[in-house]
């Protein structure tokens, strides 16, 4: 599917053409209803397909030129050069790169896809929880989740768990997807570290609608018994 090597704007735009040919319907039609309110259109190529494009980008082409073609119309576009980036091995180009593509994420679906690619995290663990809690720019809303769904994918552990508390306790945002970031990330906490996570939710500055969807995503889990989630259904606020 790739054109050659090196990439240039007449280039790209005949690989989008190609990528449109690779849309479903079906798929197409159902991740809009679930991705809402984005500024990028959606072609409907799979994820696994999406993959598969960013590994080909990478080892036959020159992916700098393709990642740096900017001003995307779908978001395919976006997430393949998400998927690219996770591919590469140079911690500070990865880092550079990291932080230029979260302006770039304007839906829950590029971000959460972005982050569970980040397999470099895993070759520098304390570097990386500090990148991604101080360095990156958590003034901006996916920023703020970015780091949340980071900390979910490679952190939640005994080592990490009183920073990750930490950290959500001074996150003061109520955009509805950092909220649900924090929700989701609570709950992995709660099942991976319960008692930390419990004298948490006993004391936090979560505001109430993030502290009952925190509650909510733990009741909703296979590995809480049905007496904890009895508990748990009377904390709620």
């Amino acid at each position: 599917m790739i054109i050659d090597k090196h990439w240039d704007k007449k280039k790209y735009a005949k690989f989008i053409e190609k990528l449109k040919v690779c849309s479903d319907e079906k798929y197409k039609a159902f991740n809009q209803k679930l991705i809402l309110n984005s500024k990028y259109e959606i072609l409907g190529v799979r994820i696994p397909e999406l993959r598969r494009i960013a590994k080909e980008i990478y080892k036959t082409t020159n992916y700098k030129e393709f990642i740096e073609i900017d001003n995307e119309k779908y978001m395919e576009e976006v997430l393949i050069k998400g998927f690219v980036i996770g591919h590469i091995k140079s911690q500070e180009e990865t880092d550079n790169y990291i932080k230029s593509f979260i302006y770039k994420i304007d839906n829950w679906c590029i971000c959460d896809t972005f982050c569970n690619s980040l397999k470099i995290v895993n070759k520098n663990k304390e570097k990386y929880f500090n990148f991604f809690t101080k360095e990156i720019d958590i003034s901006i809303n996916y920023g703020i989740r970015t780091s949340l769904v980071v900390l979910n994918s490679f952190y939640v552990e005994n080592k990490y768990i009183h920073r990750i508390l930490n950290y959500v306790d001074s996150i003061n945002n109520d955009y509805y997807y950092v909220s649900m970031g924090i929700a989701w990330l609570l709950s992995t906490c709660y099942i991976k570290c319960r008692k930390e996570t419990e004298e948490y939710l006993k004391n936090n500055t979560l505001s109430d609608f993030t502290y009952n969807k925190t509650i909510q995503k733990i009741i909703e889990s296979n590995r809480v018994d049905i007496k904890t989630k009895n508990i748990l259904r009377q904390m709620k606020r």
